[in-house]
């Protein structure tokens, strides 16, 4: 029997702001793509500690015009905002006569391309310009790519209702205590029996099976049929077959329903196969537990709750102590505590501080860090800089994640580290000791055989996994290509003509990328970008120099400093050329000039310095030229 609720709660207008800019905040998180580690502590700056706070609108420059049509009536308008062409920041729009759905609203964290960058959030333009539209926003589960973004978009998009499952509302709780200034969200609980009226929409959903409780997936009801998103998703299975509650979950969802789109996981689809069972994982940590007979430190990754439980549980049953080390761990461990889904004994968790009180048989570590974060707990153990755990011959460290792009280097370092210590090593690719929480390609087909719906969208992955997604939908229900659209962030995706077409319009909604960045808040950062990858890559060079106000020349020898660019000491020939041409420079710029143009100046210094660097060198440092006058 299923409940039904309806929607009275009314969105309120916040001001709008420009889709394409930085946004502040004190706060980060570890660089995991579906972790849930808690927001750090804020960077002390050169002017001080700040605490995080919502994007400001009054500082957003001017609108940007929209040139997306409005939406033809007996239509469906679906926009991926984020999650597409890259794996995180997860938001998804489904729009309906009056009404707009937002799925998820996640961040991603920064990469080599945005030094400096907290994270990045989807672009919300579009959203922000018709937020009287917006019945609700809809949150499949608890991992920071699908919630990290809330506390900066939900202001901007009118602070419409939240609808999401127990434990992930109060993971969204948990982190929105770090942004005390903005509105309280209003957060409506849902679960997977129930249908809730959106507006002219019904919205029911589905559990799902993923790394984390609670996960679920959405079903939109609409007069020209379903849409479904899945969310992240995989499959619980016995060597390929599904289990009996997948069957019977599916089928209660999906036997007797008109699925005209559905929108689906891609990030695991180019894997072959059914994925290892997480009850695998657990099997195989189980044994490791049980036989340790040294102390056991096990780093995974914070989102993975339904591991971490396990191994308490584990280390419960075979008498040892857990010591849980990192702070996003301790949080999300507190969480399912308070849910009631943990529940150990008294003394089964104990701090580090007590560590020595028990023989390292008896001591199981779980520890943030086994992607080689710089300050997670793991890597300060193999840093030899944590205060009360120092690694020996007689320890095992169980790495229970695979390795997130990116982080080969780091995760190779911690290894060695650790290695160099004498501990034994156990990881996923000698062990099944790690599962994804998503789908492989035979998964993903009964999932499609199951849902069987008229026109299929990739979502959650790079374009290469859309594109093989799309081919596993032709080779499962028969798909044609005309059915088919593969999006980029930002493409207006239309059902048109009572449901009998699927198209991808020539226009798209902003898709810019949006950074939260602890500096600065406004449209410029291209630009902020560009100078952090040169001052990373050729450094910086000052010169700094005194001008007399009324003859235009130098009063001294201009002084020089260089940052990550060139050794002074060792380049003395270098300067003095340098200093002729800037001295130079200063003549001809300033020569019949009254009153002198320190601007100019500045820029013929900067310029003519830069070319006669780059010559000698073959590096373009950032040139700043410092000029007072006198």
């Amino acid at each position: 029997m299923e409940n039904t609720k309806t929607n009275t709660t009314n969105t309120t207008n916040a001001s709008p702001t420009n889709g394409n800019t930085n946004v502040n905040s004190g706060t980060g998180h570890a660089r995991s793509p579906h972790s849930n580690h808690g927001p750090r502590r804020p960077v002390s700056r050169s002017h001080g500690m700040r605490p995080a706070r919502p994007p400001d609108a009054t500082q957003m420059h001017k609108k940007v015009e929209d040139t997306v049509p409005a939406l033809a009536p007996n239509s469906i308008r679906i926009i991926p905002l984020g999650g597409v062409e890259e794996i995180g920041k997860n938001m998804t729009m489904i729009e309906y006569g009056n009404d707009i759905i937002v799925i998820d609203i996640g961040f991603q964290f920064k990469d080599e391309n945005t030094p400096g960058i907290d994270y990045i959030l989807p672009n919300t333009k579009y959203l922000e310009e018709r937020k009287d539209k917006i019945r609700a926003v809809i949150i499949t589960h608890g991992h920071l790519d699908h919630i990290g973004g809330i506390p900066y978009v939900m202001p901007r998009i009118g602070n419409p209702p939240l609808y999401t499952r127990m434990l992930t509302s109060v993971m969204v709780k948990k982190r929105q205590e770090e942004f005390t200034h903005v509105p309280p969200l209003d957060i409506k609980i849902v679960e997977k029996d129930e249908t809730i009226t959106l507006g002219a929409l019904k919205v029911k959903f589905f559990a799902v099976t993923h790394t984390i409780p609670d996960a679920m997936g959405v079903v939109i009801q609409t007069p020209l049929g379903s849409v479904v998103h899945t969310g992240d998703l995989k499959l619980d299975h016995v060597e390929g077959i599904p289990t009996e509650a997948e069957e019977a979950e599916y089928d209660r969802v999906f036997k007797n329903e008109k699925v005209l789109l559905l929108m689906a996981d891609s990030t695991n689809v180019e894997n072959p196969g059914f994925s290892i069972p997480e009850k695998t994982v657990h099997k195989n940590i189980e044994e490791i537990i049980k036989n340790t007979k040294g102390r056991l430190i096990i780093a995974t990754f914070a989102s993975l709750l339904e591991r971490m439980l396990k191994i308490i549980e584990f280390s419960e049953k075979y008498g040892k102590k857990v010591v849980v080390e990192g702070r996003s761990m301790k949080t999300n461990i507190e969480i399912c505590m308070n849910l009631g889904l943990l529940k150990p004994k008294k003394d089964t968790l104990i701090t580090v501080e007590e560590i020595d009180n028990f023989p390292p048989e008896r001591i199981v570590v779980l520890a943030t860090g086994a992607q080689g974060d710089e300050f997670a707990a793991m890597m300060r153990m193999s840093n030899k800089t944590h205060k009360y755990i120092k690694i020996n011959k007689r320890d095992t460290i169980l790495l229970s994640s695979s390795i997130v792009p990116g982080n080969e280097r780091a995760v190779q370092k911690l290894k060695d580290n650790l290695s160099r210590q004498g501990a034994s090593i156990i990881h996923y690719r000698i062990a099944d000791v790690h599962s994804s929480g998503h789908a492989n390609h035979d998964e993903t087909a009964w999932i499609h055989k199951k849902i069987n719906a008229k026109f299929f969208i990739p979502v959650h992955g790079y374009h290469y996994m859309l594109r093989v997604h799309g081919e596993i939908a032709k080779e499962t229900n028969g798909l044609t290509e005309d059915q088919i659209v593969i999006p980029d962030n930002g493409s207006v995706i239309e059902i048109q003509d009572g449901g009998s077409k699927i198209v991808k319009i020539k226009e798209k909604a902003p898709s810019g990328i949006v950074m939260v960045d602890g500096f600065s808040v406004g449209d410029i950062q291209d630009v902020v970008i560009r100078d952090r990858q040169m001052l990373a890559q050729d450094g910086i060079f000052i010169v700094f120099a005194i001008i007399n106000s009324q003859t235009g020349k130098l009063k001294k020898s201009p002084d020089i400093i260089s940052r990550g660019f060139v050794y002074l000491r060792e380049s003395q020939e270098l300067l003095h050329h340098t200093r002729i041409i800037i001295k130079n420079t200063i003549d001809e710029s300033t020569k019949g000039m009254n009153p002198i143009n320190i601007d100019f100046v500045k820029t013929s210094i900067s310029d003519n310095v830069s070319k006669f660097l780059l010559q000698k060198t073959a590096k373009r440092p950032i040139v700043i030229p410092v000029l007072l006058t006198i």
